[in-house]
């Protein structure tokens, strides 16, 4: 059987004289580009350099839209009222399609951050927010992430394309869920394990969750965490592999 797959990774994660993702690298090894808007990480520069570098690469540009949290990469948690995040979700999109247009290409879709990531998936009221922020910053844009998230959900009720996606590098609790970055062994650092998890996530999608249950995950994208030391040297291996075993990648925009 034929598969088809996006690899995705979050890229310009870096602000001012600060860099922490191998961006050029990366566009060599993904399909779509989850681009860092300044509310977590990146700058009117870096975001300019690395929407240039993805359509010299053929690579789709996604905003990564984050809360406010600079300091703390985006990864705390924060209560931001749903009219505010929306406002905040349409400014960074809007901010990311000026250097997009400038490169030739668009935003061609959404996927939040960190904390908000995490947030969408059983607050229904930041998910709907984010998703208000999305329509707000006009088209209609796919939105990125957890399957069976309230975010999905709430993107699909908006008439958005909801876009299910998987974590090459992330442990999977029983219930489908990421586990908590907080717990030792949340994040894969073996080269092995990352590889493996993206095949079997490609190819039979499932993913075993740290308590030993298989469970069954259908994505159209997989991520790979372009912050993780080494994600490019793991990124371009697990798109070596993939297309050994047959599997397409091909964006899903």
């Amino acid at each position: 059987m034929a598969f088809t797959i996006d690899l995705n990774a979050d890229l310009g994660e870096g602000f001012g004289r600060w860099t922490l993702t191998e961006d050029e690298a990366l566009l060599s090894v993904v399909t779509s580009a989850n681009v860092a808007c300044g509310f977590h990480a990146g700058d009117p520069s870096t975001m300019r350099r690395v929407c240039e570098l993805a359509v010299e690469h053929g690579v789709r540009i996604g905003a990564q839209v984050s809360y406010r949290d600079l300091a703390g990469f985006g990864r705390r948690a924060m209560e931001v009222p749903a009219d505010e995040l929306a406002d905040e979700v349409a400014y960074q999109i809007g901010a990311l399609d000026v250097f997009a247009r400038a490169a030739g290409a668009r935003v061609s879709y959404v996927k939040p951050h960190g904390a908000l990531y995490n947030r969408t998936v059983t607050d229904e009221e930041q998910a709907s927010a984010v998703v208000t922020g999305v329509v707000l910053a006009g088209g209609q844009l796919p939105v990125l992430g957890l399957p069976g998230s309230l975010l999905l959900r709430a993107a699909a009720a908006a008439g958005l394309e909801p876009v299910a996606e998987a974590f090459a590098d992330r442990a999977y609790t029983a219930q489908g869920g990421l586990v908590p970055r907080s717990i030792p062994g949340s994040v894969l650092h073996e080269p092995a394990a990352v590889l493996g998890q993206a095949l079997s996530l490609a190819a039979r999608q499932s993913v075993t969750a740290v308590t030993g249950e298989r469970l069954p995950v259908t994505a159209r994208s997989i991520c790979l965490h372009g912050d993780t030391p080494g994600a490019a040297q793991a990124g371009l291996r697990v798109r070596r592999e993939l297309i050994r075993a047959g599997v397409e990648l091909r964006a899903f925009t």
